[in-house]
């Protein structure tokens, strides 16, 4: 039975890697896949989603008005999809996520869905919150902070290394414009000082 399922991390946590070798091991085994990747992200080119650590694969790509049922129904006419893996899902609309769900359940195709929980000012991203509520299934695919705590958050660096904590959600960037930090730590990056409790 097919499942829609949601990895998901702060930045630099190796998503795009995991998702690439799943792909791979199904093509190992001579089942093919369907890759998708948000179409204004071309850090590693159009069409393409590429790890940290050098390995890539070309994708097809999704925008905000793509209807992703009718996307992967299209793929499947062409001939038959193990599973449908797509990066950069927190910038998935909440209707493309539930798309996605009904691709599951009518098409019955497995989804894996990889994206970021939360953005710089630590708020969900719609497409994470979305995913959250609508998934069969989930994985925190988990990264360290600069003091070995797990990341959960993640800043933007402006100029001259200062976090910003205003602008708008979306913002293409990898290691030169953001950092992966534990919550504690992010609270310092942003300007939230720690609290001291008073004595009665």
């Amino acid at each position: 039975m097919a499942k829609l399922y949601f990895n998901y991390s702060t930045m630099n946590a190796g998503k795009s890697t995991i998702l690439l070798q799943a792909s791979y091991n199904y093509n190992e085994r001579g089942m093919e896949t369907y890759l998708l990747t948000a179409d204004f992200d071309a850090r590693s080119g159009a069409g393409r989603i590429a790890s940290r650590i050098g390995i890539a694969a070309p994708a097809d790509t999704f925008g905000a008005d793509t209807d992703l049922f009718e996307k992967i129904a299209q793929r499947l006419e062409k001939g038959p999809v193990a599973c449908v893996l797509l990066d950069e899902a927190q910038w998935l609309s909440e209707a493309q996520v539930w798309q996605l769900a009904r691709a599951v359940d009518d098409l019955d195709v497995p989804v894996m869905a990889y994206g970021l929980r939360v953005d710089f000012m630590g708020k969900l991203f719609p497409g994470s919150a979305a995913l959250l509520a609508l998934s069969d299934e989930m994985r925190e695919v988990r990264t360290i902070c600069h003091c070995g705590r797990k990341a959960t958050m993640v800043v933007r660096m402006g100029e001259g290394g200062r976090a910003l904590t205003d602008g708008p959600q979306v913002q293409v960037g990898g290691n030169e414009t953001y950092v992966s930090l534990c919550r504690r730590h992010w609270r310092e990056a942003t300007g939230d000082t720690p609290q001291t409790t008073r004595a009665g």
